[in-house]
Formats: structure tokens, sequence, C-alpha cells
């Protein structure tokens, strides 16, 4: 895994993030999506540093602590990653293609720390930071709907329900996690690649043209 200290924006030029603070974080990361935020405890987390539960303590006072951070700054990095990388000039069926690459390509960065973010999405008790967190959803799927209304206004794509169609291309997109093999023969972003192109193009072969009857 990337470092996180990438999407949690960690600390700046004049005062990076402790290296053992991102030790923490990454372990715990990969404890939350591989056993649950339940299934995995401070002392798990602290075993897996490698340090005593009062080292973790001097970091983080709770689980809590670990995963309201990681679930924002994920949420917020995927938007700012994905809509950074697609180009307002291109085509909107290319931008779309370029929606979905990118995407596949944070996730399969940053794994366990997509997995981790999304089991717990739902799970804060606090209103504020569920607020915070929703409206960089939000506007990540934003983008990906007016991709589709340009997409339609243009004449690329037929008539069809934004919101289902942009359900359609996020839901191949979030299953992702739990199927995606990272030693299978393709990468996440091949595999969105060929997902676009069946969402676009159809199942159908190519309409043969008709003979000339000249």
């Amino acid at each position: 895994m990337d470092n996180l200290a990438e999407i949690l924006e960690l600390g700046d030029a004049a005062n990076p993030p402790q290296e053992r603070m991102i030790q923490i974080l990454s372990e715990a990361c990969r404890l939350f999506a591989t056993r649950g935020f339940e299934g995995a405890s401070m002392r798990d987390i602290a075993a897996e540093c490698g340090i005593s539960k009062a080292t973790l303590y001097h970091y983080f006072p709770d689980k809590d602590a670990i995963v309201r951070p990681l679930v924002l700054g994920t949420t917020k990095a995927i938007y700012g990653h994905v809509s950074t990388r697609i180009d307002p000039g291109s085509p909107p069926v290319e931008q779309l293609r370029q929606f979905m690459v990118e995407t596949a390509t944070f996730f399969e960065r940053y794994r366990w720390a997509w997995i981790a973010a999304a089991s717990v999405f739902w799970n804060d008790p606090q209103a504020r930071r569920r607020k915070q967190r929703l409206e960089w959803r939000d506007r990540y799927e934003a983008l990906l709907r007016d991709i589709l209304r340009d997409a339609i206004a243009q004449g690329e794509v037929r008539q069809l329900d934004v919101s289902l169609a942009g359900r359609l291309v996020l839901s191949t997109l979030n299953w992702l996690p739990r199927w995606y093999d990272p030693a299978g023969p393709l990468s996440a972003a091949e595999i969105a690649e060929q997902f676009h192109g069946m969402i676009v193009q159809g199942f159908s072969p190519p309409s043969s043209p008709r003979p000339d009857r000249g």
C-alpha cells in the first residue's frame, strides 16, 4: 500500500508526519479491511506494529480516533484523485472511461484503505463527521452524473436515466473489493477498461452493414 500520508493529508513539507503514525494507520487499515472494525482490537494493531499498547495510545486514544481520519481522508482523496485526472477537453464517453479507470487505479493503489473506509463509512455516530464524508462522496458521484448528462446532450449515448446509469457504473466499481485478486491476470484499471466497453457498447455484436442492393 502506498504511503497513506499522501491521501490523509498528514502534515506538510515543514512538518512531515511521524513514521510511527503512518505505520499505525497502515496496519490498522489492513486489519480493519480483513477483520472488520469490530474484529480488530487496539491490542491487535499494536502487535502488528511491533509496539506496546501504551505507545499506541500515545498516538491514538482509541480505534475511533484511527478510523475517523482514515474514512474522511480516503473519501476525499478518491474525489481528488479522479477529478484531477479527467481531461475536460475530451469527449464525454472518454471522460467516463477516465473516471472508471482512475477510480480503479486509486482502489488498487490504496486497496486496504478503500476497503476499511467502505466497511465503516456509516458507523460514526457523530452527524457532523458523517455529513463531511457524504459531502465528498456526493461530489464524486455528481462528477459522474455530469459526465453522463454531457454524453447524452452530445448524442454519444442514448437518452437514459442518469441516476440509474450512475448507479450501474458505480456498482461495477464498488464491487471490485469483493472479488478482485491483485495476483490475477488483469489489473484493476484493465478491468475498468473492459467494464467501460461493456457499458458503452453493450453485449450485442456489432451490426453488420446491409448489402448494397444498388
